[in-house]
């Protein structure tokens, strides 16, 4: 594998105009004379590299992890920036504003539904499968009690917990 990216070009395979490059203790290349440097310091004061070497990797794995940390928030911020401006730029579709309203609707079975659909005063009863929506009956929208709209049916569990709750304050 010698090449021009080889890391040791040898002459006999057209690297040999080139001067070898010196490498450091990671394999990162140095330039001319500078690792010759550092040995001599290192040799000079043997306590001063040993503290050197365990500081520059704690630095560099430090360095490394705030980076990412940095890349994640990015990341992340334009996530919701972009969540952000999608809410913002939709359409919001409310009930009084839709020409269809579900009144209701009740599971037969994993895929299955049947579905009351209100539309313009009528009320269609639609089966719902999976891939089809079947018609099933239309009939008109039953008059509405005025004393029901205001106050919707309690259901037995909002009916047991206000009674539970009573019991508890005078108890």
């Amino acid at each position: 594998m010698n090449g021009p990216l080889s890391p040791n070009p040898s002459p006999a395979c057209g690297g040999g105009g080139h001067r070898e490059s010196a490498r450091d203790s990671h394999g990162h290349a140095v330039q001319g004379g500078h690792t010759r440097a550092l040995a001599g310091v290192s040799a000079g004061l043997p306590g001063l590299a040993a503290a050197a070497a365990p500081a520059a990797a704690e630095t560099s794995t430090l360095g490394l992890l705030f980076q990412a940390l940095l890349a994640l928030l990015v990341v992340l911020a334009a996530l919701f920036a972009f969540l952000w401006l999608l809410r913002r730029l939709t359409p919001v579709q409310t009930g009084a504003q839709g020409v269809v309203r579900v009144v209701g609707g009740v599971m037969l079975g994993t895929r299955e539904r049947l579905v009351v659909v209100e539309v313009a005063d009528q009320w269609l009863l639609l089966g719902v499968a999976a891939g089809r929506v079947n018609h099933l009956h239309t009939m008109p929208r039953p008059p509405v009690d005025p004393g029901q709209a205001a106050m919707p049916a309690a259901s037995p569990f909002a009916s047991k917990l206000a009674e539970l709750l009573t019991r508890h304050r005078s108890g």
